[in-house]
């Protein structure tokens, strides 16, 4: 048969592609058991979640998914390739299980690492409370940590997605920004490299308990001394945040002079004329 005659299913080729680059990724990421790439997909975290037999530090990478969601369920869409999309598996031991509440916290810290690591600036990357890594007030990424097997089998999963050549006309909300309208030309799969690895690093810390990681997030987390609005699952409050808790919790000190430590919900920094401030 002629080589001009030979015809490869398109699904062979795709397969093939995915498996190497699936090794070319592994290879850029040995601190990881396994490292995996896929074209597409509905959620990696979802995929993660229903393997039960992967071991911890499982990453997954997509070139696109189409049922990508954030805190509270908010869809989180962009076109193929535009994003660093990734997701994490942990198996938290016993004593790992009362950390639990910071590894969002971990997570965010771990992108603006990243973030500062490629584009090379200190100023304009920002970190506000629980884990929005934001320059200059643009969302840049999703965060989403689910959970699946407690008690006997707990298994984690750290999703998020990196908008990377986002247009503007790309973004999935207003208030949200990429890379390259930053100005930092980056592609999406360096990108993923460079956030799995500080990601790697941020949940060595979170494993170990070590200290570092909350004194890190506390020096970068701009939501620490702000006048907020906290839309909370028991209601709205106003006031100022004094501090992030060792276990996560922001430290909210209300405008009635009581105090509130707060594990979820949506808050707005506002300024200091806003309600009263």
């Amino acid at each position: 048969i002629g080589v001009s005659k030979l015809r490869i299913p398109q699904i062979m080729l795709s397969r093939v592609t995915s498996a190497e680059k699936s090794r070319r990724l592994a290879h850029r990421l040995p601190q990881y058991t396994d490292v995996r790439w896929t074209d597409s997909t509905g959620s990696t975290n979802a995929d993660l979640l229903a393997d039960v037999t992967a071991p911890a530090y499982t990453a997954l990478i997509a070139g696109h998914q189409s049922a990508g969601r954030g805190r509270l369920g908010r869809p989180w869409t962009a076109p193929p390739s535009s994003q660093a999309i990734l997701s994490v598996l942990l198996r938290p031991g016993a004593e790992e299980l009362d950390l639990l509440g910071t590894i969002p916290l971990a997570a965010g810290l771990a992108v603006l690492d990243a973030v500062r690591a490629v584009s090379g600036s200190a100023v304009g990357p920002e970190l506000k409370w629980p884990n929005d890594v934001l320059w200059d007030g643009g969302k840049l990424c999703g965060i989403l940590v689910e959970a699946a097997g407690f008690p006997e089998d707990p298994r984690i999963v750290v999703g998020l997605g990196v908008n990377v050549s986002l247009t503007r006309e790309e973004l999935p909300v207003p208030h949200a920004t990429s890379l390259a309208l930053q100005g930092v030309d980056v592609a999406a799969e360096d990108m993923a490299v460079a956030v799995l690895e500080a990601l790697h690093r941020r949940l060595a810390q979170w494993a170990t308990g070590d200290r570092t990681l909350m004194d890190d997030y506390r020096a970068e987390c701009i939501t620490i001394g702000k006048p907020v609005r906290v839309d909370a699952p028991t209601g709205q409050l106003f006031g100022t945040v004094a501090d992030v808790a060792s276990d996560g919790r922001i430290d909210l000190l209300a405008q009635d002079g009581s105090r509130h430590l707060i594990s979820a919900g949506d808050v707005t920094h506002l300024r200091r004329t806003d309600t009263g401030y």
